[in-house]
């Protein structure tokens, strides 16, 4: 799964910090997505899509191989 988390975040002015308080995660969950070595639960991932106002598919792309 390929994410945009970093890209918005950038573009929000947020670090993972301040990203993980809002979506009510820790910052090291953050970075885990943002390497995309962890996929977050759905209700992680409708917090980050509120955050952002984005759609979760346009944050979290999931590729053909990983179905």
């Amino acid at each position: 799964m390929k994410t945009r988390l970093k890209e918005l975040r950038a573009r929000d002015g947020l670090n993972q910090t301040q990203l993980a308080k809002l979506a009510k995660v820790s910052r090291q969950t953050i970075s885990l997505i943002e390497r995309e070595e962890f996929m977050p639960s759905l209700l992680i991932a409708v917090r980050i899509a509120r955050i952002f106002n984005e759609p979760v598919e346009s944050i979290f792309i999931i590729e053909e191989d990983d179905l």
